[in-house]
């Protein structure tokens, strides 16, 4: 069995790459028109921003908001029984067509926030529905950390936020964790 310390160290070098694709898209973003290619909901010239949203942000304060985060997640995400790597894909993914489906009309969503709503969110429902010690101080921790901006950040009207990108983030990540303990549970 392989321990929580060891899956970590096993896979931080894919969460740092991730990290460092996230940056090198922004430093093209000065260069190239990237921000292009955000999510905008219900605009068929939209939906490549599902897969390019979490790489592009507006400004340094912007991804800087999100680097510190993605890197504290992905890493208790590492440590979890989770295959990390498929459940970032899901999460990034479902958020990203919830968004689509029903974000607000002709905005354009673009950043990592709504991945890192999702994360937060699955590691605080699947510790609790796992209901073994370590996920659940996991849970306790990430709630501890992030549990006011989970709430401040889902709150409509804010003015230059994707807070529907937010909710709906965090409601990939509320169905993905609820699926996976799921499939834990049937196959223990």
């Amino acid at each position: 069995m392989t321990s929580h310390v060891h899956r970590i160290r096993e896979e931080l070098p894919l969460v740092l790459l991730f990290i460092a694709a996230i940056w090198g898209v922004f430093l093209l973003d000065s260069f190239l028109p990237l921000e292009n290619f955000g999510l905008v909901p219900r605009d068929m010239g939209g939906l490549v921003g599902i897969v390019a949203m979490p790489f592009l942000h507006g400004s340094l304060g912007h991804i800087l908001s999100n680097t510190f985060p993605l890197l504290v997640l992905m890493t208790l995400l590492a440590g979890s029984k989770g295959n990390s790597r498929t459940i970032v894909v899901v999460v990034a993914l479902l958020g990203g067509i919830l968004l689509w489906l029903f974000g607000r009309g002709s905005s354009l969503h673009i950043g990592a926030s709504g991945l890192v709503f999702g994360l937060a969110v699955f590691l605080i429902v699947s510790g609790f529905l796992e209901r073994r010690t370590v996920p659940v101080i996991v849970a306790l921790v990430v709630v501890f950390m992030y549990g006011s901006s989970l709430l401040s950040g889902i709150m409509p009207f804010q003015k230059g936020v994707s807070w529907d990108g937010h909710l709906f983030g965090g409601v990939a990540g509320a169905i993905a964790a609820w699926f996976w303990v799921r499939q834990l549970k049937t196959s223990a």
